[in-house]
């Protein structure tokens, strides 16, 4: 690719070859010498996946003028891939059966080797980020907080403590901070200024935040066929949006007083989902108005679609 600005057409065909040579990027690096390993890694990353992240990353790097997608495609990988681990692991947690439309790892290979299975992911991040310097640093963040966010998940539930503050809390540490992570990686790799570093680190974590907040509707409401994972885990575990605006129970357990069919009705009847909904859309706009500070372009214009689909989208 050239450094003229892209027309929409160019953008287009720049970002499928960007995200294939992401693919290219984690078959490699999880090409282990161990058969389970490298199967059950495969089995995964071959499920597909929306790969927002990663699409956000390069997006981000052309929006503020980078050209060198090979370049960029190793870091989108190493975010992908911390992602894939961290699902590895909620399934585990979850007794999730059902990923991406096929069977879960622990449900093939048992929790052990899926415990090992996110490990390893989570290792792979490391090697492709080795010749990227400072940005390891951006990536390490928000591999802390996602633990930090899966912890207080846990926590709260345990004690039954969760509620809309801790809720907010926790979308934001175990998901809207790998989002900051890959919109800040993509415009530091484009070598753009603070400002403009800022506002794509903005755009990001609003955009994760609202993407929680639509993944937590749909884990109620949609089929599971087409949601492709296993749903209602949210409302069985204790959790999620339903909870905390208070349409379920924060004690981590379905009660026969409160069934999930109960508290699925009792959403669609009542102004649970619409108010979820509100609120991810005012974090969408809240993340497109960030994108003021960048000059127009192609990618731009494509960053503001991501963010739309994101609320829009039924799986």
């Amino acid at each position: 690719m050239t450094s003229a600005a892209p027309t929409q057409l160019a953008l287009s065909q720049a970002v499928d070859e960007g995200l294939t040579a992401v693919e290219a990027a984690m078959r490699e690096v999880t090409a282990s010498q161990v058969d389970v390993l490298r199967d059950a890694s495969r089995h995964i990353l071959s499920a597909g996946g929306k790969r927002i992240r990663p699409r956000l990353l390069l997006l981000s790097y052309l929006a503020l003028g980078g050209t060198d997608l090979p370049h960029a495609a190793k870091p989108a990988a190493a975010v992908e891939l911390m992602h894939t681990a961290s699902v590895v692991h909620d399934d585990i947690n979850d007794h999730g059966v059902l990923r991406r439309g096929k069977p879960a790892v622990n449900a093939i290979w048992g929790r052990t080797f899926a415990l090992l299975t996110g490990d390893f992911l989570f290792t792979a991040v490391y090697e492709l980020m080795a010749p990227y310097g400072e940005l390891n640093i951006d990536l390490a963040q928000a591999a802390t907080a996602l633990v930090e966010g899966e912890t207080l998940q846990a926590s709260a539930v345990k004690n039954n403590l969760f509620n809309s503050e801790v809720y907010a809390r926790i979308i934001a540490l175990k998901t809207a901070a790998l989002f900051r992570a890959a919109s800040a990686i993509g415009a530091k790799l484009a070598g753009a200024a603070q400002q403009e570093i800022s506002a794509l680190s903005d755009f990001g974590f609003n955009l994760g935040l609202a993407f929680q907040i639509i993944d937590d509707i749909l884990d109620l409401i949609a089929d599971e066929a087409k949601l492709g994972k296993t749903s209602g885990i949210d409302i069985v575990q204790g959790r999620g949006v339903a909870v905390a605006l208070g349409a379920g129970n924060s004690n981590g357990n379905a009660t026969p007083s409160d069934p999930l069919d109960s508290i699925k009705r009792k959403m669609l009847e009542g102004d649970t989902i619409d108010k979820a909904k509100s609120r991810a859309e005012l974090l969408v706009r809240s993340a497109i108005a960030s994108l003021d500070a960048l000059p127009h372009s192609p990618a731009k214009d494509a960053l503001i679609e991501l963010a739309q689909q994101a609320i829009a989208r039924e799986n």
